[in-house]
């Protein structure tokens, strides 16, 4: 089937169709959600802030965009995504929850992705809350009575849930992840402003420039293209047996070890971890005291450098990415699960030799695509910090998200073209 054709169908088939109106709608509910804001914004305030505070640029793509305008759903799926990732790092001290999570099936998962609706709630007041006073004492908003401040506070973190409840409804009656297609539509929503701005600064002398940024961003595309989809073939076999009078197994195919595992979430983590000095720093210079004042001062000029500031999210993001990748893929689990089965690695023995051999292969792959999520997480930093140039900047992580939706979108869409011809 062409792609022409594949194209058609989704427009053809009622059920299909369906799916993707009611993300299109979604998305607009969204987006009309997006830039409604919060009373009382001083708008120049929160664009020096924005200017002057990459942490806050970085974490508005994770908002779909609320933050930057400080809509009412300002928190975005933030919340929501810091409780997921809780609970996974939950599995690991808790043999109960692992259990739930690995061992009983989509009863386990619904248990599972029900805690982390319920912890969704106290992180957003808690985020909601440290935004809220970051954000008078920077004087964006003015001073807040207690009843103001509560009833702002119920607002944004009423519009997280509301968007938390928007992406599971896409996840269910749409194509593709909920979460991910907001994140997504926030990004792709910036790109106007993000092209004026650039066609407002735009130099006949940096044209050499320009060119090679372009080039750059047709490389990094090709390059997250290639990571994103890149994997390790490991070849299995499975041993044959005999049942009656028939012979199963014999077959041989390969487990497949993605190179990129983690996918986002460790820059995600990094962002989270060098966002609480930037806010504590914030808070001691709001304060006005000495020695409170003179850290705060201190600590925000050196998160300003650059190059230390990249230096900083690049090894965070490098260990990181082992890090989550330990806690998702377990070589002793799958050794176990494939002695289970029958099955075993030509020329490696069962068990510990198993066990030995995947994660060797795991740490070697995960090298690589920790290196390369380290890379395209500190790109924007690496570009300005050369071109001096606040709008000429790849946006990394960005990138990896777009090319990441779009190619699960893609195979979400395959999948339900080959349920409809079958």
């Amino acid at each position: 089937m062409s792609i022409f054709s594949k194209f058609s169908v989704l427009f053809t088939d009622k059920t299909l169709r369906n799916r993707v109106l009611f993300v299109i709608g979604a998305l607009f509910v969204s987006r009309l959600l997006a830039v409604i804001p919060v009373p009382g914004v001083n708008q120049a305030a929160l664009n020096a802030l924005f200017n002057s505070n990459q942490m806050l640029g970085m974490l508005s793509l994770f908002s779909g965009g609320g933050l930057s305008n400080l809509s009412i759903v300002l928190l975005g799926v933030g919340p929501y995504i810091t409780a997921s990732i809780i609970m996974q790092l939950v599995t690991l001290l808790s043999p109960r929850i692992k259990a739930m999570y690995q061992e009983e099936g989509e009863a386990g998962r619904q248990k599972f992705t029900m805690y982390s609706r319920w912890l969704t709630l106290p992180i957003a007041l808690i985020q909601g809350s440290g935004f809220l006073l970051l954000l008078e004492r920077q004087a964006i908003i003015p001073s807040l009575t207690l009843f103001a401040f509560l009833v702002n506070l119920t607002v944004i973190v009423t519009g997280a849930i509301l968007l938390m409840w928007i992406g599971e409804l896409m996840s269910e009656f749409g194509i593709g992840n909920g979460m991910s297609l907001l994140i997504f539509a926030g990004i792709v929503a910036r790109l106007p402003r993000l092209f004026s701005q650039a066609a407002l600064t735009f130099d006949y002398t940096q044209i050499p420039v320009y060119l090679g940024f372009l080039a750059a961003a047709l490389l990094a595309t090709a390059a997250v293209v290639a990571i994103t989809e890149a994997e390790r073939p490991v070849p299995v076999t499975y041993a044959k047996q005999v049942r009656g009078l028939k012979t199963y197994g014999g077959t041989s195919t390969y487990m497949p070890l993605r190179l990129n595992q983690a996918g986002v979430i460790p820059i995600i983590f990094a962002l989270s971890l060098l966002l609480i000095p930037q806010m504590v720093a914030s808070f001691f210079v709001a304060s006005g005291r000495g020695w409170m004042l003179t850290s705060g001062h201190y600590v925000l000029g050196l998160l300003q450098n650059l190059w230390l500031y990249g230096a900083a999210y690049f090894i965070l993001v490098f260990i990181f990415t082992f890090f989550y990748t330990a806690i998702t893929f377990e070589p002793k689990t799958v050794a176990e699960n494939l002695q289970r089965n029958g099955a075993f690695i030509p020329g490696i023995r069962p068990g510990n030799a198993t066990v030995e051999f995947l994660s060797v292969v795991v740490t070697r792959i995960t090298f690589i695509g920790a290196l390369f999520l380290a890379v395209i997480a500190v790109m924007p930093t690496i570009v300005q910090a050369i071109t001096h140039a606040q709008a000429l900047t790849i946006g990394g992580t960005a990138l990896l998200i777009v090319v990441s939706v779009v190619l699960d979108l893609s195979r979400r869409i395959e999948a339900q073209l080959s349920v409809r011809e079958y």
